[in-house]
């Protein structure tokens, strides 16, 4: 598979990473490389294979999904750091324009 530097240059930016020249040619070399074995494994069959075998149990360790008591607004918001009436208020996070 074709892995150019600015494939892998693209993909450190919207992983908000910055590499040297150096480490970005190393990276897309290290990225070709997983990408063909990748292809390399989806061109194995597995007509045939069995699924494996887990010696791990695989119970359902969750509770019954029922109502229970409900709290009060009052004893929800008994810790809040900051309350407006029965909502919890935090700090504004969207710019004011």
């Amino acid at each position: 598979m074709s892995v150019r530097t600015d494939d892998t240059r693209q993909i450190a930016a919207l992983a908000r990473l910055s590499f040297s020249d150096d480490e970005l040619r190393v990276l897309t070399g290290e990225m070709k490389a997983i990408l063909d074995y990748m292809a390399h494994l989806s061109r194995v069959t597995l007509d045939g294979v069995e699924p494996a075998f887990s010696l791990l149990r695989c119970d359902n360790v969750f509770r019954e999904d029922c109502v229970g008591e409900m709290l009060t607004p009052d004893d929800a918001l008994s810790n809040a750091p900051d309350r407006h009436g029965d909502l919890f208020r935090v700090p504004a996070f969207l710019p004011k324009d």
